[in-house]
């Protein structure tokens, strides 16, 4: 973050909070952040989110928006001009009043929490998460696309797959060890990148960070983690994994002094995010965010209600495409994981053409495209019609993954590993560290019981016999892959 010590002798001065709500224009734009000036005009026509969050805080203090989705570097790319000063505290006014009926349900959500070691389900880690999130937050990390049918597909899927449990086999020593992507995991899961985990606990990506770390298993970060990669780093531990989710920037040049510096910063492989060009119709986020008022670019006043996805996603280059795939091969060794795979055709393109090192089958958790299908389905048309393809590469799914017994009959069909990612950032909401281990727990001691209870006792054994698809349509009928 920009500091005093950065910037000439001449402003270094105290700045008046008066001072301050007189910068509020296109030509000289001030946001007041963590007690100090800020001159954020320069942001107007590049930043992320839009003019609207500029606008909505200029002449005031940004501080509370700022620190829950940007990480605490985020003002070290502003010029050193752009530092006025700290603010006179003695010239702030002082505002007291009563908390908000948001902060009481949250305060008393918080004080009715029960301990982490009592709650037995992911379910009801989403159902208190639910109590302590502000609605913006809740908003944000709940939101699905359109009517949410892929959202509720993803779950429903996986009730289409029965076991084929068999019985009389020795089951007390059981092993979950994998090999994801040529690393080591204490299990077949990895916490899937998703972004902002700072607007649930103030420690965010780290958090999860620790609890991966902890518990041996691989975590991807997020492009638009509101953790830095130095904070992200600082918690890591040395043997660590940790997979970078990349979003193509539409200035190249960006994306390029990313990659370069991946390897570098520590992380073990690239996961670069396809399904999501441009961000879904995502009304429960677009709804919660509220309205801003501010100039357009006609220079006219007009509303606008965006929500969180649309504020930060505004680097995202819509126009990311096959040939990228090469390019980002140029720039560094590190493997090359194309995560948003939504069928045959393009698992088949990204495996044998470009030969990339992995897929996750995925539809952004049913943020998109309403009524793309749900990861389990393209997994199961892959073994039916290209078992090959699972048997020779890493193919790895996420979305819709609330039990254990979910994880293994991904296994079944040929999946390497599945993620999961709003699950950890709901546990990470409630206890922080401790939450997301005891996710990790609630996975492992599922994931350990169905094995014992499908008659298998290590992960090679689950294979497509021991699942069979099952019509809800004709219940009746029953087909063994």
């Amino acid at each position: 973050m920009i500091t005093p010590g950065g910037a000439s002798d001449e402003l270094k001065s105290y700045v008046t909070y008066a001072e301050l709500q007189h910068h509020t224009s296109r030509s000289s734009l001030w946001v007041l952040i963590s007690g100090i000036v800020y001159d954020v005009t320069s942001l107007l026509s590049s930043h992320p989110g839009g003019i609207g969050p500029l606008f909505k805080y200029a002449g005031k203090d940004a501080t509370r928006a700022f620190v829950s989705i940007h990480p605490r570097d985020a003002l070290d790319t502003l010029p050193h001009s752009a530092y006025i000063g700290p603010i006179d505290p003695i010239t702030v006014p002082q505002i007291f009043s009563e908390p908000t009926a948001e902060e009481n349900r949250i305060a008393k959500a918080r004080a009715a929490l029960p301990h982490p070691r009592s709650v037995l389900s992911l379910s009801e880690i989403e159902r208190l998460a639910k109590g302590v999130l502000s609605k913006k937050a809740w908003a944000y990390y709940r939101s699905a696309g359109d009517d949410e049918i892929t959202f509720s597909e993803n779950r429903e899927s996986f009730t289409r797959f029965w076991f084929c449990p068999r019985v009389l086999n020795k089951v007390s020593n059981v092993t979950t060890a994998s090999t994801i992507l040529g690393m080591p995991s204490s299990l077949p899961i990895f916490i899937a990148p998703a972004a902002l985990a700072r607007l649930g606990h103030p420690d965010g990506e780290m958090n999860l960070v620790r609890a991966a770390g902890r518990s041996g298993i691989l975590q991807g970060i997020s492009n638009n983690a509101s953790c830095s990669v130095i904070e992200i780093m600082s918690v890591k531990r040395p043997k660590q994994h940790l997979i970078f989710q990349l979003y193509m920037n539409k200035d190249r040049t960006k994306t390029e002094k990313v990659v370069r510096g991946l390897q570098n910063d520590g992380f073990s492989a690239i996961m670069l995010t396809v399904d999501a060009a441009v961000p879904g119709k995502r009304e429960l986020d677009q709804r919660t965010q509220g309205e801003w008022e501010g100039p357009a670019a006609n220079g006219k006043v007009e509303s606008e209600s965006k929500g969180v996805a649309h504020s930060i996603g505004g680097y995202q280059d819509p126009d990311v495409c096959w040939n990228d795939i090469p390019w980002i091969r140029n720039l560094t060794k590190l493997p090359l994981v194309i995560k948003g795979i939504q069928c045959l055709e393009d698992a088949e393109r990204a495996l044998e053409v470009y030969k990339v090192d992995g897929i996750v089958l995925s539809n952004h958790g049913g943020r998109e495209l309403d009524y793309s299908p749900a990861p389990m389905t393209v997994l199961y048309e892959m073994r039916q019609v290209r078992p090959d393809l699972l048997d020779r590469h890493q193919v790895l799914i996420d979305g819709g993954v609330t039990r254990g017994t979910d994880v293994l009959k991904a296994l079944c069909l040929g999946a390497r590993a599945v993620g999961l990612g709003r699950a950890f950032l709901y546990a990470n909401s409630i206890w922080g560290e401790e939450g997301c281990m005891r996710g990790i727990e609630i996975m492992r001691e599922e994931i350990e019981l169905g094995m014992r209870l499908l008659g298998v006792t290590r992960l090679e054994e689950l294979r497509p016999e021991r699942v069979r698809f099952v019509d809800h349509a004709r219940l009746g009928l029953r087909s063994r892959l």
